[in-house]
């Protein structure tokens, strides 16, 4: 059979790994050195890498990282409170089976939401559904979903992602509508999905944030008392990579 056919059916199957692996072979001289087992099983191969990396862009495009941000570039060298040992650990993704929630918590600039996108990254790597949402902008939509029809979806898709990342937790109080909403969400996730949040308030200040007591209680109780914590310090990394002048003063 001539090679150009085989291509097409492959191509027709969407067997795209498969394909791209078998132009490479047709162009290698010496590919007839191996066997047809092995050249089958370098086919195979590269239509499992280019199907396994396929998932990996869709779970990225779906999560919306604000950072492309990597566990590998993670930087110790700073002196920001960071603790590698338990990196190691949050790397091997034992919390995200277990349903564990992570805070992250430190001043502006100190690199929190860098370090959530990084442990998200990580999470669409090992084949977890991720979302990333800025806080503020989350109990808007609900907010707004609550008057057009969407609320149930919306709770329902962030009820059975794997991951949520909540960032800048403690921007503004919350109201009343907005601790119901709130309690709601992570009571759905509780034990069963994963919750990573990023403040700069600290967590004894959480209870008076969030205002109602009861509710405040239910929150936190869900939240908090199975999460590991991360408290980061130090400078802004922004003020580290640029060197700020005065006007007037010389360059």
């Amino acid at each position: 059979m001539l090679p150009h056919p085989t291509l097409d059916k492959l191509q027709t199957l969407r067997l795209h790994g498969m394909l791209k692996a078998l132009n490479e072979q047709l162009k290698t001289p010496d590919i007839d050195s191996l066997s047809f087992e092995e050249r089958l099983g370098l086919l195979v191969d590269r239509e499992l890498t280019e199907r396994g990396d396929k998932r990996l862009r869709s779970r990225l495009r779906q999560a919306r990282l604000r950072h492309n941000a990597c566990l590998e570039d993670l930087d110790y060298r700073s002196p920001r409170g960071l603790d590698k040992a338990l990196i190691l650990q949050l790397s091997n993704g034992q919390w995200l089976r277990d349903g564990l929630n992570l805070i992250i918590n430190g001043p502006t600039g100190v690199g929190k939401t860098w370090l959530a996108c990084a442990l998200a990254h990580q999470a669409c790597r090992d084949g977890y559904s991720v979302r990333y949402l800025r806080l503020p902008r989350l109990l808007e939509e609900l907010g707004l979903a609550h008057g057009d029809g969407r609320f149930a979806k919306l709770m329902s898709s962030y009820a059975k992602t794997d991951l949520l990342i909540l960032d800048d937790w403690g921007l503004a109080p919350f109201t009343a509508e907005q601790r119901r909403d709130m309690l709601e969400l992570l009571n759905d996730r509780y034990g069963q999905r994963s919750t990573i949040v990023t403040s700069q308030m600290p967590v004894d200040n959480w209870h008076e944030l969030i205002g109602d007591p009861t509710l405040a209680d239910a929150i936190l109780d869900r939240l908090v008392h199975n999460a590991y914590r991360i408290n980061l310090k130090g400078e802004s990394m922004r003020k580290q990579a640029k060197k700020l002048t005065t006007p007037g003063a010389p360059g």
